[in-house]
């Protein structure tokens, strides 16, 4: 049960800064996940709505990482 908290802290943060840098867009990127978080909940990989709360946060997260390293490399790209 460690292992899945583990992995639902840190693999959806993940995977957002690495699919955004693959597809280039946020939007691309955010739904692909999403649809990763519904398909494993739907297949009983997750067997707690707790699970699935942490998952959201961690989602949040990379998200708000990918925006700061757009937001660096905008800035950077600027001056």
């Amino acid at each position: 049960m460690i292992d899945k908290v583990i992995s639902a802290i840190f693999l959806p943060a993940l995977m957002m800064i690495f699919f955004s840098r693959v597809t280039y867009s946020r939007l691309v990127s955010f739904l692909l996940v999403v649809a990763l978080i519904i398909v494993s909940a739907y297949n009983g990989y997750l067997h707690k709505w707790w699970l699935i709360i942490i998952e959201a946060a961690s989602l949040t997260i990379g998200l708000f990482i990918v925006n700061q390293i757009n937001q660096n490399r905008k800035k950077k790209d600027t001056s």
